[in-house]
């Protein structure tokens, strides 16, 4: 992110594109799909694509290759769900990447906070 934080958001800002591919799954019935073929039908690129069935691997599980072509598909855990509880557990996950966010720059306020404190009564 900013490239001092060792940790990369997987959901935060990113669940309407998630959830985009989640209903592309559910619209073309139970079947493996390819990157391409999602980025077509969502209209989101195709490297954001690939990131994001990579990066959720709670939702989407990647098929061995066949034919030399890499297919996803959702998670059987996932398909049993509803959407609205996919839709809910996504926007669970979002709030805890942002409250950890929200941690981190706290913690590094108070840092410079007590730096300041520190340095202020020798002027």
């Amino acid at each position: 992110m900013f490239g001092i934080i060792p940790f990369q958001f997987r959901f935060r800002g990113k669940v309407r594109r998630v959830l985009d591919i989640y209903y592309c799954f559910l619209d073309e019935g139970n079947v493996a799909l390819h990157p391409t073929q999602i980025a077509r039908k969502t209209g989101i690129s195709f490297a954001e694509v690939a990131r994001r069935l990579d990066a959720t691997p709670e939702l989407f599980v990647k098929l061995p290759k066949r034919d030399g072509i890499t297919r996803y598909r959702i998670t059987t855990t996932a398909s049993t769900r509803t959407p609205e509880e996919t839709e809910a557990l996504l926007t669970k996950y979002a709030q805890r990447e942002s409250m950890l966010l929200y941690a981190f720059g706290t913690m590094v306020l108070a840092m410079l906070v007590i730096v300041v404190l520190t340095i202020a009564p020798n002027m």
